[in-house]
């Protein structure tokens, strides 16, 4: 008779991908009450400013509840028992929502959950607490001036920024805090992060995962979306945040995939790494039986000339969504850089607003047709995470750097494009660089499934 299944420790355990720890669950080598436990120790022990909010009772209570169904062989979901954390834009029952903002500090706690953590705790998930972003989820760099900036962990000599805004998702799941984390991404607030940490991050389509009970940036633009150790923890975390009981989603053939590599800006100016990864992520994707097109796509350059023109979505529709504070007596106690920001699109024009809208109809209708199917690739980021103490001393550099960190993927946002930020390397101090795979608007299941086979490719593993 074989013996009882050999436990992974739980240090082994909660570095695990979580669609693995899951895997682990079911097959008894491992308890949900002990990850829990061990998760929480963590947390409560660190002196980043990572969690917002830690649910203890309620993490213990669902753990509790995942080992019993667990052990009588009818898990919740693919995902039963595995521990996640949410940023704090996300509706969690008895929290407050605070955007990481000092005026929402002492917000009255949120009457439900969101329905995607509803979502989340029906299939089991154990819901760990609320993690920190930068104010009002409007910055792709993750500093915080009111609850302070959680550092990226991959750096032990100089503090580096965590990217953002989903900067606490970040360093929850990098730090080993968490098995995963969700996020929100407006203008690359979960790829950037997940770049600069070395994590996978997905971007959903806009309409594809519900976003009532989350606060908002630019009810246009704003999608949610999960980061993450693998692609298949994404394929995990979009079934239960859609509130799915099953996936079509499957691992595609390389062989199928055409891949498009846009000469234009999305591949200027990038520090050096950056580029020779990027390089050698795509020859590994060729040896694995894609093919790869370098062409001019118009509409991505496209949509880096108009922001520099009109101004963009986000600004407009930021300040109908803050106009009350930015205009009012409580603008100084909103980070400064966040004001700069949010006043940009106070300055625009009804006509710069149809401009940018039109334009980005036309510009979603001219990709369809170009790509026909394939998919984009470009870095996720241009460079790696920068330091954090020239930032904090320089708004000019400050605003300079966040511009260039968010430029590839909020033309993603622009355009309507599902996108995988996928680890690919390293490159400054050590620091991970990433590499970022798009699908026109609705495609996401090609775009996880041709992800799954990418990932592995990328990775070396295929």
């Amino acid at each position: 008779m074989a013996g009882a299944p050999s436990m992974i420790a739980l240090e082994q355990l909660a570095a695990m991908p979580a669609m693995a720890i899951a895997q682990a669950f079911a097959a008894g080598q491992a308890s949900p009450v002990a990850l829990s436990e061990f998760y929480l120790s963590r947390i409560e022990a660190q002196t980043s400013p990572v969690f917002l909010a830690i649910t203890r009772q309620r993490a213990l209570a669902e753990a509790a509840a995942a080992e019993q169904r667990i052990g009588a062989g009818t898990p919740a979901s693919c995902l039963d028992g595995v521990p996640i954390a949410w940023k704090d834009l996300i509706d969690l029952a008895g929290e407050p929502t605070t955007a990481a903002s000092a005026l929402y500090r002492h917000a009255p706690p949120a009457a439900a959950d969101a329905p995607i953590a509803a979502h989340a705790a029906a299939a089991g998930m154990v819901c760990l607490g609320k993690v920190n972003l930068s104010e009002f989820a409007y910055s792709g760099l993750g500093l915080n001036p009111h609850f302070g900036t959680p550092i990226n962990p991959h750096d032990p000599q100089t503090p580096r920024v965590p990217g953002g805004s989903s900067s606490g998702s970040a360093v929850a799941v990098a730090a080993g805090l968490a098995a995963c984390a969700i996020g929100t991404d407006t203008g690359g607030s979960v790829r950037v992060p997940a770049a600069f940490n070395g994590l996978v991050g997905y971007k959903s389509s806009e309409g594809r995962i519900d976003k009532r009970g989350v606060f908002a940036l630019s009810r246009s633009l704003d999608t949610v979306g999960p980061l993450a150790r693998s692609v298949a923890d994404c394929v995990g975390l979009d079934i239960v945040l859609r509130g799915a009981v099953a996936t079509p989603i499957c691992r595609r053939a390389l062989s199928g995939l055409t891949v498009v590599v846009a000469n234009g800006i999305v591949c200027a100016d990038l520090e050096p790494a950056v580029a020779e990864n990027f390089e050698a992520s795509l020859r590994r994707l060729e040896q694995g039986g894609a093919k790869i097109v370098t062409a001019p796509l118009k509409p991505l350059d496209e949509a880096a000339r108009l922001a520099a023109e009109f101004g963009t979505i986000t600004a407009a529709e930021a300040y109908v969504e803050h106009r009350d504070q930015v205009d009012g007596p409580d603008v100084t106690r909103i980070d400064r850089r966040v004001v700069a920001r949010i006043k940009g699109g106070a300055a625009m024009r009804a006509a710069d607003l149809i401009t940018l809208q039109r334009a980005r109809a036309q510009g979603i209708a001219a990709l369809r047709r170009q790509l026909d199917g394939a998919l984009v690739a470009m870095p996720t980021t241009p460079h790696v995470a920068p330091a954090i103490a020239p930032l904090e001393a320089d708004d000019a550099l400050f605003h300079r750097v966040n511009l260039k960190t968010l430029r590839n993927t909020a033309i993603g946002n622009f355009l309507n494009l599902p996108g995988l930020a996928v680890p690919n390397g390293t490159g400054t101090a050590g620091m991970p660089t990433s590499f970022l795979l798009a699908a026109n608007g609705g495609e996401d299941e090609r775009l996880l499934g041709f992800g799954l086979a990418a990932e592995a490719a990328i990775r070396g593993e295929a």
